[in-house]
């Protein structure tokens, strides 16, 4: 399978719930049923398994929107530098903003990369220039807009 994603091995899940996983992964609205038929166990097993995996934070079904038919037609990957010492008050209030929607404290040239969602470009602007600049800590910032998405994966 194409999408089919690789669970390692770990003493918490086993084979039966990889296999949640992997439909899951593939269908999360797919039916206990259905997973039960397939590994020829009862769609009670199924649940017990799922609620477990839930509760260990292994697994989490949401709904992936997708921001360019939602009118969203600006994407960016911001790096950003910050001074010595503010790098997580920097990311804690960057997160806080609504553009936000994946933020990472990295190695390398910068301290942290953003990804943001803009309706356009004037708000891609606004949101440079007059959300992030104002928080204390940003040095700097270099803007990557999306020109293609190749490929996105949801782990």
């Amino acid at each position: 399978m194409e999408n089919q994603i690789r669970i390692p091995e770990t003493d918490d899940v086993d084979n039966v719930d990889r296999a949640i996983l992997d439909a899951m992964h593939q269908d999360g609205r797919i039916a206990f049923a259905q997973i039960a038929h397939r590994l020829g166990v009862s769609p009670g097993m199924i649940r017990v398994r799922y609620n477990r995996l839930v509760e260990m934070g292994m697994l989490k079904v949401v709904a992936i929107t997708n921001p360019l038919r939602l009118g969203f037609t600006t994407m960016a990957m911001i790096g950003i530098r910050t001074e010595g010492g503010k790098m997580m008050d920097v990311a804690e209030k960057i997160a806080t903003l609504d553009e936000v929607i994946y933020l990472v404290l990295v190695s390398g040239r910068f301290d942290i990369l953003c990804e943001v969602v803009c309706r356009d470009q004037e708000a891609l602007l606004y949101f440079l220039t007059e959300k992030l600049r104002s928080i204390g800590g940003v040095r700097e910032t270099e803007s990557f807009m999306h020109l293609k998405i190749v490929k996105e994966v949801y782990f």
